[in-house]
């Protein structure tokens, strides 16, 4: 598959994104979900500056994330909480491989967002 660069919006600033064609929608939904969450991180007007706000939306994703994996709805933390303490760890090499991409994927961005800044 090749790559092509795709233009998205986050927070009025534009990314150009090198992603594959099958996965434009993917990526156009995931810009547009980071978009609302940086918003409403913004909105509540206790954190300052798009680097803080974006380490707090990557948080907020991550830790939906991880809860989608581990089968946590909204209403059972409680249980979630409960499995931990019996030793039940649903963490794997493939969640932990994802989550150290995601780190990365984190770092580039914000990397690039500081060179932004800068220029």
């Amino acid at each position: 598959m090749s790559a092509s660069t795709f233009s998205v919006t986050i927070l009025e600033k534009e990314y150009q994104v090198a992603c594959p064609k099958d996965q434009q929608a993917e990526l156009l939904l995931s810009a547009r979900h980071l978009d609302e969450q940086m918003r409403a991180i913004r909105a509540t007007g206790k954190v300052i500056g798009l680097e803080r706000i974006a380490v707090m939306a990557a948080l907020n994703i991550s830790h939906e994330l991880l809860q989608a994996r581990n089968g946590v709805a909204a209403g059972d933390k409680d249980k979630a909480t409960e499995s931990n303490k019996t030793g039940d760890k649903k963490v794997d090499a493939a969640d932990t491989a994802s989550i150290a991409g995601l780190n990365a994927k984190l770092d580039e961005a914000l990397h690039q967002l500081r060179q932004l800044e800068i220029g």
